[in-house]
């Protein structure tokens, strides 16, 4: 059995679910989101919890149990309360700014780097902030959407375009992602 199909999804109040053509659509204050819903599958809202149920035991119908539950899960938390993902910036000379539906930052490369905004996306960026570690700038950019797919691909484009440097720690990084830092020369000079 899945554990996690099994489990059952509050509704909030606010959000509604509607279910058609193997296609569930939420709506909710934060946007509209929709999430695949196999032919084969049902599914039941009463007082404010939705339930998947699966007709076989098949091992295709197990399988997509518990994805099911989880894409309706993340529609509906999407559609009520959003999704956010927080990526710090950290480099002297590096910044970043939203200017219109462009994201626009300086990672040290010759030119500047400009990461068009998709529709469904908000990003704000906060000022640079002096830091401990190396004495390194670190800016906060924040991204928000109610689609957890679009918002993690966006995510991953930014964080992507200048991947953290090993010795010194510059670049793009997830809020609280740990990174493995290398000692450099410094290190084989002291054993000497």
């Amino acid at each position: 059995m899945s554990r996690i199909g099994k489990a059952p999804i509050t509704v909030p109040s606010g959000v509604t679910i509607t279910v058609a053509d193997g296609l569930a659509t939420v709506k909710g204050p934060k946007g509209t989101t929709t999430a695949p819903v196999p032919a084969d599958f049902t599914t039941s809202q009463e007082n404010g919890i939705l339930t998947v149920v699966r007709p076989s035991e098949t091992k295709q119908h197990r399988s997509l149990h518990g994805l099911t539950r989880a894409l309706l899960n993340n529609a509906v938390v999407g559609a009520s309360t959003g999704f956010t993902k927080i990526i710090e910036l950290r480099g002297v000379g590096y910044r970043a700014e939203v200017a219109g539906s462009v994201l626009k930052l300086a990672l040290g490369f010759s030119h500047p780097v400009d990461i068009p905004l998709p529709t469904g996306i908000a990003v704000t960026v906060a000022n640079s902030t002096p830091t401990s570690e190396n004495g390194l700038l670190a800016a906060t950019i924040t991204v928000t959407s109610h689609d957890k797919q679009i918002l993690g691909d966006f995510s991953a484009d930014v964080k992507g375009r200048r991947p953290v440097e090993p010795y010194k720690g510059k670049g793009l990084r997830y809020q609280g992602e740990k990174v493995i830092r290398k000692v450099g020369k410094q290190a084989d000079k002291k054993k000497k």
